[in-house]
């Protein structure tokens, strides 16, 4: 196992980390009603959502940086190309999922990612990553187009800008009839579905019989 492929193999780890000790924290908050963490002082983001966005941006930044060495140093190997996207849904995915409902430990005004945008966003990933399954068997390599490569940045500043609780956006956010936060939310949905229907209609004949 190359150095990329153990950079991306410890991203998952991590991720399943982070799993594990918000599920342990569910059930200290279920055992112990009065459990709260507390908000930073005068900024509205709440410590724990400020210790996963860290854990996002370092998470994030290693995706980046296991694909640049496995390119740079000749590396790409078949359990990397496995491994990258594994990792990536996971983050991603887990992290979309966790802020559909603040936690009940959490600060009561905590901003919530929109089911319906979860929804689409993950159900985008499952029918694109089988598309890519099918067309890898047929030979087939799907690149990223730029609602793809727009869906990724504009995923990462959503779910940045909900951990945040739309900090720093929500000095003025009052003055807007939808909060900053929740704009990037519906725009990397936009994205995400139209890149999905451009996937879908450009190699649609992979998913034909060949006869």
């Amino acid at each position: 196992m190359n150095l990329p492929t153990k950079i991306t193999f410890s991203r998952i780890i991590a991720i399943v980390v982070m799993i594990i000790t918000l599920l342990v924290l569910y059930f200290v908050g279920l055992a112990n009603p009065e459990f709260v963490i507390p908000d930073i002082p005068h900024t509205g983001i709440n410590w724990l959502y400020f210790g996963l966005f860290i854990f996002f941006v370092l998470a994030s930044f290693t995706d980046f940086l296991d694909g640049y060495l496995a390119r740079k140093n000749n590396q790409v190997t078949n359990l990397g190309k496995f491994l990258d996207p594994v990792a990536d849904k996971l983050l991603v995915n887990s992290m979309v999922i966790f802020l559909i409902v603040p936690a009940s430990y959490a600060h009561n005004g905590q901003i919530n990612f929109s089911i319906w945008c979860a929804i689409l966003l993950v159900a985008r990933d499952i029918v694109v990553d089988a598309l890519r399954f099918i067309a890898a068997q047929k030979g087939v390599v799907i690149a990223a187009n730029i609602f793809g490569k727009m869906k990724t940045v504009l995923e990462m500043i959503a779910v940045s800008l909900v951990l945040l609780n739309g900090w720093p956006f929500i000095y003025f956010d009052a003055e807007w009839p939808v909060r900053i936060a929740d704009i990037f939310v519906y725009l990397c949905t936009a994205a995400s579905l139209m890149s999905g229907i451009i996937y879908m209609k450009r190699y649609a004949y992979v998913l034909k019989e060949n006869k």
